[in-house]
């Protein structure tokens, strides 16, 4: 079963006032505090704290220039800030180059993608051992087909991310890979290594929509400070129990930026779908297609990554996957974190976010809104 949703609460800053010690206070004051010898020194009672919460919204953004050149120079008084069409005060501003980072890969290993697979492994490994930092940045590694797998939980070992990298391989046409599953285990909540488990089927399957909102809902929402995860897939669901909408309202609940790197080989999906004798998919929302026809995996993808603030690349001769990697390390060394404190009275569902700079020429790339209440 999908595991319940749960609400993600933003951030909380806690404001107390209390006492001052009394040995702060200036001698003069202490000696003129003291009471005289006939007088008895009345029976204080401690001064209550008082606490007060306030709710924050964190927006994380990149800015490029009209060449695509990221921008990482800007100040607080260069953004504009709006919550459903009304202006909001930032009330906090840093550039996120050094913070740390929590990353996570979710590679499509569907038969769709058997023949790029290695291609995306050794890219993969390459930019994780390039972009994590010693003792600061971790990463986990997802591989979804039929099934939902954690392959890795969060670690800043690139020997352990390379051995999770190593097990990724597209499911046997014979209805799976048999009972011990992969890697370090089943995912929490989701397939896993047992030969249960939702995502364990005797058919062909992508998760996608189920891998995203895993992802977010049972690592991400646990992480504080910057989370991205990166989706390597043509972006074609079969047989998800979750939707796009409620996969995508995950995403932005766990503050994660999504990235995904399209990366489709049409001559392989022809093949494998031919072999499935044109299997389109089930489940509750996944949606079930005829042989000849094919969601665009693009459109889904940009949808994805658009409104949770990330971006879509797609690998081509020109764009190899290595250079995307490469920009996308680059986006991720160069944000803007910004928060702001929303109206009180503002109601529960969904809050649009519109962020800009003054500067005409430039454009911001940052998550569509938020959710707040249930």
């Amino acid at each position: 079963m999908i595991p319940a949703r749960r609400i993600l609460p933003a951030a909380f800053l806690v404001f107390a006032i209390v006492p001052a010690p009394a040995d702060a206070q200036p001698a003069a004051q202490q000696a003129r505090s003291q009471p005289s010898p006939t007088q008895q020194a009345p029976q204080s009672s401690p001064q209550p704290k008082i606490a007060v919460e306030v709710k924050t919204v964190s927006v994380l953004a990149t800015v490029r220039d009209k060449h695509g050149k990221t921008v990482s120079t800007l100040s607080k008084d260069d953004f504009t800030l709006t919550e459903d069409g009304h202006p909001q005060p930032i009330d906090y501003f840093a550039r996120e180059s050094d913070l740390p980072l929590r990353l996570g890969l979710l590679v499509d290993t569907s038969l769709s993608q058997r023949r790029v697979l290695e291609q995306e492994r050794s890219a993969s490994y390459s930019f994780l051992d390039h972009l994590l930092r010693p003792d600061k940045d971790q990463a986990f590694v997802i591989h979804f087909d039929r099934e939902v797998e954690l392959l890795q939980e969060f670690t800043p070992s690139r020997p352990k991310l390379q051995a999770a990298l190593q097990l990724l391989q597209t499911p046997e046409l014979d209805g799976g890979r048999g009972g011990g599953g992969q890697g370090s285990g089943g995912y929490p909540g989701g397939g896993n290594s047992g030969g249960g488990g939702r995502g364990r089927r005797g058919g062909a399957g992508t998760l996608l929509y189920d891998a995203v909102y895993l992802a977010g809902d049972e690592i991400m929402s646990k992480q504080q400070g910057r989370k991205a995860v990166i989706i390597l897939s043509d972006g074609v669901d079969h047989g998800s129990k979750e939707s796009l909408p409620t996969a995508i309202e995950m995403a932005q609940r766990s503050d994660t930026v999504v990235y995904s790197i399209l990366f489709k080989d049409d001559e392989g999906y022809g093949n494998s779908m031919a072999r499935m004798g044109g299997m389109g998919g089930g489940g509750r929302r996944g949606g079930r297609f005829p042989q000849q026809e094919r969601p665009d995996g693009k459109k889904i993808l940009q949808q994805i990554s658009k409104e949770t603030g990330g971006r879509l690349f797609e690998v081509s001769k020109k764009e190899t996957i290595d250079k995307i990697y490469a920009d996308i390390e680059e986006e991720l060394r160069n944000q803007y974190s910004l928060g702001y404190a929303p109206d009180k009275n503002a109601g529960a569902g969904y809050h649009k976010i519109q962020l800009t700079v003054k500067q005409k020429d430039l454009v911001v790339q940052a998550r569509d809104g938020y959710y707040s209440g249930s």
